[in-house]
């Protein structure tokens, strides 16, 4: 899952930044409020953290500059108003949720899964693909009875795949929601964490779920290729 922090106070932001990478998602952060469309333009995100108080644009504005321009993905607003009135304008304004600081990344990181289902057709708590599961509040990945250890990019990766069994992802697709944008595009890092996946999933056992789709990307899914 690809995440954009919008957070002015570096230490907090960097805070942030070490929680979430450190559950697997890929993190960008910009410290103002004019810069966001800009961003969310050049990448797809899967979700926005959203701090209210920002120079140049108040998050407020922000988030209702987002709807305007039709970006639909969940906006989480982070801020030290603690209110009613506070919350009540943060969700007015479109946001998706409010979380008060000081929180727990623990916290955070439900909340983030939540909207994540809310705004998905897959409302499962729990990822199967065949034999295969995967739980995202855990980051347990098992097949069968055997379970399997991943790296925290390893993780965003099959959780990436897992969430659209049997379609078929691109090598872009794949980038804007597992890497940041330090990711160089000519990089075999995919081809090297997808060979990594297979030797932990698929070896051993007759049907291979991760797939290549020769010259369009990669898929997860229990049915033959050709």
């Amino acid at each position: 899952m690809r995440v954009l922090v919008v957070e002015d106070e570096p230490r907090m932001a960097a805070l942030i930044r070490q929680g979430l990478e450190e559950e697997a998602y890929a993190v960008d952060v910009v410290d103002n409020g004019r810069d966001v469309l800009l961003w969310v333009q050049s990448a797809e995100y899967d979700i926005v953290l959203l701090d209210i108080m920002l120079p140049g644009m108040n998050g407020l504005d922000v988030c209702r500059q987002l709807r305007a321009e039709g970006f639909n993905m969940p906006v989480l607003m982070l801020t030290a108003r603690d209110t009613l009135p506070d919350k009540v304008k943060g969700l007015d304004s479109g946001a998706d949720d409010y979380l008060v600081k000081p929180f727990a990344i623990e916290e955070l990181t439900a909340r983030m899964r939540a909207l994540a289902r809310r705004d998905s057709s897959d409302k499962r708590t729990v990822l199967s693909v065949a034999d295969l599961t995967l739980d995202p509040a855990t980051k347990l990945a098992q097949r069968g009875d055997q379970i399997i250890e991943l790296t925290a990019k390893e993780y965003a990766l099959l959780e990436t795949l897992m969430r659209h069994p049997n379609q078929v992802l691109s090598r872009d697709q794949i980038i804007e929601h597992v890497w940041d944008m330090a990711f160089e595009s000519g990089s075999k890092l995919i081809e090297v964490y997808i060979y990594a996946l297979r030797k932990k999933i698929d070896a051993g056992h007759d049907v291979k779920l991760i797939q290549t789709a020769r010259g369009l990307g990669y898929r997860i899914g229990d049915y033959e290729t050709d």
